[in-house]
């Protein structure tokens, strides 16, 4: 991931409910997380009014993205 599109993570959501920034689950990706539900342990995500049903699509398209198959 380039410098320009990591400062663009930083401005575009990741989970609306919560108010998680996109950056923060690039972040956990990188980190080791290779599930929904490792992503929102690390980060929050999912628990909000939709109930993961908005950002569960972007984890997953970011899994993918990273090489890794989400795990059930």
């Amino acid at each position: 991931m380039t410098d320009e599109e990591r400062l663009k993570a930083r401005l575009r959501p990741g989970c609306i409910c919560r108010g998680v920034r996109l950056h923060r689950l690039i972040e956990a990706i990188e980190g080791g997380a290779g599930s929904f539900a490792e992503v929102a342990a690390r980060t929050g995500i999912g628990g909000g009014s939709c109930g993961g049903k908005r950002c569960s699509a972007k984890v997953a398209l970011l899994l993918a993205q990273y090489g890794r198959e989400q795990q059930r």
